[in-house]
């Protein structure tokens, strides 16, 4: 019986010690297990150590201006662990988001990872809506920063009079970004008809006309 109660707080302490920690766990990517792991391939390997050279550390990617030339007017280069394999288990990766006059980087998400954005060029209206429905926005400007909670359905929309550019930053080698009118419209195999006139209150010739918009991109 002494045992028991001896024991007790030890196993509580356990238990709690857990509990805190877990969402620690989970809130970004793994920390790293040694100083890097340059990605050899697909499915992240390291690339031996004695292979390494400072040119891996270097992305050059994000220098050059995206083409706008699209429906949205917008154009996403990333920078993560596919493009640049020297972000491997590091937990961090970057966009470079370019926008036309009026152009719209569209409604989508990031299932793994909190994004911070700073706006390098232009005015841009940047919001995102929470999962209570609230809309939370604001149009920031050269050097102002905006922060989207992680998967968080999120906007930037250019409303100055040149073009807009945002370097987008995440605590995620590899983000992922749901885009939703790609996703409700454009999926393979296609969501049915059925589910998007239900869920849009809208007629089927509706739903058929917006597929047909997203034909190209799917």
């Amino acid at each position: 019986m002494k045992l028991q109660i001896q024991t007790k707080p030890l196993v509580l302490f356990m238990i709690l010690s857990m509990a805190l920690q877990a969402p620690l766990t989970l809130c970004a990517d793994p920390d790293p297990l040694q100083d890097f792991c340059i990605a050899d391939g697909n499915g992240f390997p390291c690339k031996p150590a004695s292979n390494v050279t400072a040119s891996d550390f270097i992305y050059n990617g994000l220098a050059v201006e995206g083409n706008t030339s699209n429906p949205f007017g917008s154009n996403v280069t990333a920078a993560n662990v596919l493009a640049f394999p020297g972000l491997n288990t590091l937990g961090v990766s970057m966009n470079r988001v370019d926008l036309a006059l009026g152009g719209l980087n569209p409604p989508h998400h990031h299932p793994r990872a909190t994004e911070l954005d700073i706006v390098v060029k232009g005015e841009v209206l940047i919001g995102f809506i929470s999962s209570g429905n609230v809309y939370f926005s604001s149009v920031l400007r050269e050097g102002q920063i905006f922060v989207i909670p992680k998967g968080m359905i999120h906007f930037q929309l250019n409303v100055g009079k040149e073009k807009g550019l945002i370097i987008t930053t995440f605590n995620s080698q590899l983000p992922g970004a749901v885009v939703a009118p790609l996703a409700l419209f454009a999926a393979k195999p296609a969501v049915p008809n059925e589910v998007l006139t239900k869920a849009l209150q809208v007629d089927e010739s509706v739903v058929q006309l917006i597929k047909s918009k997203f034909a190209a991109s799917s």
